[in-house]
């Protein structure tokens, strides 16, 4: 196998059909900058997988390769019910890949994209169990770093009080590797512009509580339509992670419970210590505030997704990520 037909656009749908270490690819189902995710099947064990296939010059990094030995077998000790869990990964004939589970369904980019806001319960199930997978990882010293919709997969849950079964994915691989090997140049940082924090944007040291904003800049988006700061070009949105104040969410979603402006406000805090101390101290008090608190009682806390009528009036489109982030595991869909 051409090692270097990994990633380029023109090559990858040559790899369907073929066998890389011990799985076969069966369809391209995502892809990025810097690497490729594609359904296959586990030969072994004959189950299917998602596999994700690194640009071939990471491999060629000693670093990094060392790195992602040690961060993969971190990731893959993990077990927690709403992280994508890994099950191997490995070298072979000049690429990395890292097999994950495969999770059919969609992403939470792809829902909103579809039905615009969500109904605040279904929003705030969604947040609780994202928050419980970064708190998981943080436990383990792995900061994600990269939160966004398309990095959280939607599943059908188990039964009408849990409508949704939420995973989080790309913990195989994380961005403190690229940086430390010179595949993140001066200025630039591996994340996405609309949820990304201040800390990350001025190359500060970072821990838990940058995910904690970048979760809150992703709750903000389910429950108003687009993520909290929307500029005209990139700068400007950098300018506004690092200095302008959040818009009150009341102002893009009437109606909401009172307190629930002041929650996002700090989880969205420029500076780490005036944030919440866990993802879960969050969304914690997201659900007391916006459930609890809520005129009419929380009338839609039982509604699914995607059935779940959401506010009349489509959202202002959200600005195009840029293909910094390494590629999303879009289960069950097609590539985005």
């Amino acid at each position: 196998m051409d090692p270097d037909a990994g990633l380029p656009a023109g090559r990858a749908s040559g790899l369907v059909g073929r066998q890389v270490a011990e799985y076969r690819i069966e369809a391209e189902i995502g892809r990025g900058g810097m690497a490729v995710v594609y359904r296959a099947t586990d030969l072994r064990l004959g189950r299917t997988v998602a596999l994700k296939l690194l640009a071939p010059e990471l491999a060629r990094n000693d670093t990094f390769r060392r790195r992602f030995a040690h961060e993969s077998r971190v990731a893959a000790a993990i077990d927690h019910p709403n992280i994508v869990p890994v099950f191997e990964a490995g070298e072979t004939e000049g690429l990395l890949y890292i097999a994950m589970r495969y999770v059919p369904g969609q992403d939470l980019r792809a829902l909103l994209d579809r039905t615009g806001p969500l109904p605040v319960a279904a929003a705030v199930r969604i947040a609780v169990q994202v928050a419980s997978a970064l708190d998981a990882a943080h436990a383990h010293d792995l900061v994600h770093r990269d939160v966004k919709p398309g990095n959280v997969l939607v599943a059908e849950g188990t039964d009408s009080d849990r409508p949704e079964h939420v995973y989080l994915t790309d913990f195989g691989l994380t961005k403190k590797s690229l940086s430390l090997t010179g595949f993140t140049s001066v200025g630039q940082f591996v994340g996405t512009l609309d949820y990304v924090a201040p800390e990350q944007i001025s190359g500060r040291p970072v821990d838990g509580r940058c995910d904690v904003y970048s979760l809150g800049c992703v709750v903000y988006e389910t429950l108003a339509g687009a993520p909290p700061f929307r500029r005209d070009d990139d700068m400007a949105l950098l300018w506004a992670h690092q200095y302008d104040p959040p818009p009150p969410l009341s102002g893009e979603r009437p109606g909401l419970a009172p307190g629930v402006d002041d929650v996002l406000a700090k989880a969205l805090a420029k500076a780490p210590d005036d944030r919440y101390a866990s993802c879960l101290r969050f969304v914690t008090e997201l659900r007391r505030v916006a459930l609890e608190q809520r005129p009419g009682g929380g009338g839609d806390r039982a509604r699914s997704l995607p059935g779940g009528t959401p506010p009349a009036g489509p959202p202002p489109p959200p600005p195009a990520p840029p293909e910094w982030a390494l590629p999303v595991f879009r289960g069950g869909g097609p590539p985005r």
